[in-house]
């Protein structure tokens, strides 16, 4: 794979909960494309992932949301799992975090459940997106367009439905960040 990301740095913003394959298949593919990835948590050491119905393995918190600057990033990873979105959403410290980003014009990647992000940062208002149809109706209300496709490119932001689409969602991420990291 081309080092396309080479001297790119990306934050992946997770905590306990989050579906394992939609952190660690994406990061891969990141690194591999020559990025620098850190994962940024409330959780201070470590969170632990979910494979699909049960617990998955940890993963080392590289960086404390507490002390994450998004300055310091070309871009924001948003995995999915049911209770990672869920509990980081009520964290205002990390809708800010998220919300920076899109303020930036920094590219944003979300998968599965991740787009609940989005919503909860204000970001869904007048974007096309796809996310695990449960959230449908929550990205509507928010002022989306939500569209069942396995990945959606609109404008810095990318999302897809599933681990199923992860390949076209790397596919599509790396385009994006490719194309549009913007550092400060």
């Amino acid at each position: 794979m081309p080092k396309t990301l080479k001297g790119k740095t990306v934050a992946i913003l997770a905590t306990d909960g989050f579906e394992q394959s939609e952190l660690m298949q994406p990061k891969l593919a990141l690194e591999e494309a020559g990025a620098k990835t850190q994962v940024v948590s409330p959780a201070d050491k470590k969170i632990k992932g979910w494979n699909h119905k049960d617990w998955g393995e940890e993963v080392p918190v590289d960086v404390p949301l507490k002390s994450a600057d998004p300055s310091k990033y070309d871009a924001l990873l948003l995995p999915g799992g049911v209770a990672n979105p869920d509990a980081l959403r009520i964290i205002p410290e990390a809708v800010k975090f998220v919300r920076s980003f899109f303020d930036s014009r920094k590219p944003i990647a979300s998968i599965c459940h991740g787009p609940w992000m989005l919503v909860e940062a204000d970001i869904a208002q007048d974007h096309t997106m796809t996310s695990w149809p449960s959230l449908r109706t929550d990205i509507r209300n928010a002022g989306g367009n939500w569209v069942d496709e396995e990945v959606v490119q609109d404008g810095q932001i990318t999302t897809s439905r599933k681990p199923e689409d992860i390949p076209a969602f790397v596919r599509e991420m790396l385009k994006s960040f490719a194309e549009n990291s913007q550092p400060e």
